[in-house]
């Protein structure tokens, strides 16, 4: 582990330039990542059509009565399943495909684990949007056809980041604006129409949803991705470099764990709680691998304390793994985690121990405690590497005594030999692990390596004195933690701003269509007052004023004066405004936030989070909650506002007939369910 060869000529990295659009990469682009990534799409698709089949034979095996058709059936099942089974074994090699993410220096260290970027089908939020506009804010939706357009375009980009910095922040930039876009454009009352479709990463069984929670998910998921394929890339020969994966492993923990305690309820295996508890942990145990090949990048000098040091973050390298492959061996995630990485993560647990076992065999062979050297130092030093000494040792007369400290750098060795032997045989069993010729070279060459020094140490008497040599404890000099992800220093400006401020002109609040209020200001005196910060409010109105007279109403929020736009105006630049025209009649409109009681619909919120237990394409249905809302116990709501449904009822760019919960919504807050408190809620379906 410790030999490296000399790095070879830096390789072309993906061409940048002309090869980007709009901060994403070209889709086209012939790398080797974007092939990988264009070969994940199609097998998507093959998975899609896979499981598609056998839905329907399923279906037909249900209500089939006839014997030879329920036989052919089956049969075409068995076919169906086995289709399903190697698709999901070529799915598998595409995530352990692990050389087409590595850096392109040549070295002799073993790869890293990157993951794979969520694939998605595209989404159309043009009409939808624009129907929303007319509908809901009374606006012309042909003004905001450049920034719909603008939104398409980055999450279009969003399928393809770059391997850099800059790929993550257009990730966050779009996670960000999804914030607004959910405020703007998604009541808690009904759904838009939009169908967001995520695929598996690791089985390839698509996932779809209505709302926004399954398109935050994935792109969270993408972001913890993109870190990981980051931390892979980096040049492991520099100190920078090192450092950089160390960076990229923890801040993808960060991600993926910011996922996992943000987003429990998501119908996706790949971001279950369970499946994602796992993934922190394999981003944790490669970033103290990290650490551990920058411990010994300078080189590891023949010393006592030296020795110590780098036998100890070995052992810490190697319980990281051990833990790893435990979660990975549990269930659910046994069953839906890539095998292969199962394999990579106990081979690496026993080559790291090997590792631990061979160095402390090197510090108490080669040296023997002379006149004159810190004998205190060393001793403590080697106390602290065991939980315990073997039966009748002690650390000063091991040190001392040059025979057991021989004997028990044997049972180290001894020890070694059999943790190599078990991490070849596991690389050796794994097929995908036996394409991959660095990680058996450096297994093979750890292996010979304290192979040759038990041989030049070796008695015939060894197997009688043989000494069972204790664990070495783990220690490192630096704890790898989880970094949680910094949106703020993201900026993002809002695409539908134009709207006005997101505290009043949000999808979940209703107003009065705007109202034309014609008055004149009469020697500067208006008659009335304003406040609030933007929008203005219509305040102390006399309701002996023209405005009054007119139909403006305390409360009113003033939208624009003049056919000049004021929702983002403070009540200084709307005062001076409105003083600016004298004597003249003034046209200003207003809008008037309604007061209603109605409630939100009882299958709003669990429409909208929550989740079946079984993930199917389309993971959501009203006829389900039908069901589940007859068998529980569930509070009283008032009944749910309908619009849209009276025959009579003309089509309107207003929003009189829509359902309010605005003001409703703080009366009734202790009733009413929200997306963000299901979120937020202990309860979990995995």
């Amino acid at each position: 582990m410790t030999d490296t060869l000399l790095p070879a000529a830096p390789q072309p990295l993906e061409k940048e330039g002309d090869d980007y659009f709009r901060k994403g990469c070209n889709p086209l682009a012939q790398t080797g990542r974007s092939k990988l990534q264009n070969q994940r799409a199609a097998l998507n698709q093959q998975i899609l059509k896979a499981v598609r089949m056998r839905t329907g034979a399923e279906n037909l095996l249900k209500v089939a009565t006839n014997q030879k058709v329920r036989e052919q059936v089956r049969l075409e099942l068995s076919f169906v399943n086995s289709d399903l089974q190697m698709l999901k074994e070529e799915l598998e090699g595409l995530n352990i495909s692990v050389g087409v993410y590595q850096g392109t220096e040549e070295a002799f260290t073993i790869p890293l684990i990157p993951l794979g970027l969520k694939e998605t089908k595209e989404v159309d939020f043009s009409i939808v949007f624009k129907d929303f506009i007319l509908e809901h804010y009374s606006e012309d939706s042909y003004l905001y056809e450049d920034d719909i357009a603008d939104l398409m375009d980055l999450r279009q980009a969003c399928r393809t980041p770059s391997r850099d910095e800059a790929g993550v922040e257009l990730l966050m930039s779009y996670f960000i604006q999804l914030g607004f876009v959910e405020s703007r454009f998604f009541p808690p009352t009904r759904h838009m129409g939009l169908l967001f479709t995520w695929y598996d990463s690791f089985t390839g069984v698509p996932v779809s949803q209505q709302t926004l929670l399954l398109e935050k998910a994935s792109v969270l998921f993408n972001i913890g991705a993109l870190y990981t394929q980051i931390g892979t890339r980096c040049n492991r020969q520099t100190q920078a470099g090192l450092e950089s994966a160390v960076d990229a492993f923890q801040r993808a923990a960060g991600v993926l764990n910011y996922l996992k305690e943000t987003f429990t309820h998501t119908p996706s295996y790949d971001m279950s709680p369970a499946m994602l508890s796992v993934l922190v942990k394999m981003m944790l145990a490669q970033a103290q691998e990290s650490v551990f090949e920058k411990v010994c990048l300078p080189g590891i000098q023949n010393e006592f304390f030296v020795l110590v040091k780098v036998a100890q973050e070995a052992a810490k390298v190697a319980e990281a793994y051990r833990q790893l492959h435990a979660a990975m061996s549990q269930e659910p995630v046994k069953e839906n985690i890539p095998y292969s990485w199962a394999s990579v993560a106990y081979v690496k647990a026993y080559h790291y121990g090997a590792l631990a076992h061979y160095f402390a065999a090197t510090l108490l062979i080669d040296h023997q405690l002379k006149p004159g050297a810190d004998e205190d130092h060393q001793e403590k030093c080697l106390s602290q590497l065991y939980d315990r000494m073997p039966e009748g040792m002690t650390p000063l007369a091991t040190l001392k005594n040059a025979g057991q400290r021989v004997l028990l750098g044997k049972g180290h060795l001894h020890r070694a030999i059999g943790f190599h032997e078990e991490s070849l045989r596991e690389a050796n069993l794994c097929k995908k692990l036996r394409d991959i010729q660095v990680l058996r070279d450096v297994l093979s060459a750890a292996h010979q390596r304290t192979q040759l020094k038990h041989t030049q140490h070796r008695e015939d008497d060894d197997l009688l004195n043989l000494i069972d040599a204790p664990d070495v404890l783990p220690k490192t000099e630096r704890e790898v933690k989880i970094t949680f992800p910094d949106f703020s220093k993201v900026t993002v400006t809002d695409f539908f701003q134009k709207l006005g401020p997101l505290s009043v002109f949000s999808a979940s609040k209703r107003w009065s269509p705007p109202r034309g209020i014609y008055f004149t200001v009469e020697e500067g005196d208006l008659g009335f007052t304003l406040r609030g910060n933007t929008p203005v409010q219509v305040h102390f109105l006399d309701p002996h004023c023209s405005a009054s007279l007119a139909g403006a109403k305390e409360g009113d929020y003033i939208v624009s004066i003049q056919g000049v736009d004021c929702k983002w105006l403070t009540v200084s630049e709307v005062m001076k405004l409105l003083k600016s025209f004298g004597g003249e009649e003034v046209e200003m409109k207003v809008v008037s936030l309604l007061d209603s009681t109605s409630s939100m619909h009882n299958k709003c919120a669990t429409y909208s989070v929550g989740m079946q237990k079984t993930y199917s394409m389309i993971c959501l249905s009203m006829d389900d909650d039908d069901k589940a809302d007859k068998t529980k116990k569930i509070s009283k709501k008032l009944s749910f506002l309908s619009w849209g449904t009276s025959k009579n009822r003309q089509k309107s760019a207003s929003t009189l007939c829509l359902p309010e919960v605005g003001l409703a919504r703080s009366q009734n807050k202790k009733k009413l369910p929200t997306p963000f408190s299901l979120l937020n809620s202990d309860s979990s379906l995995y």
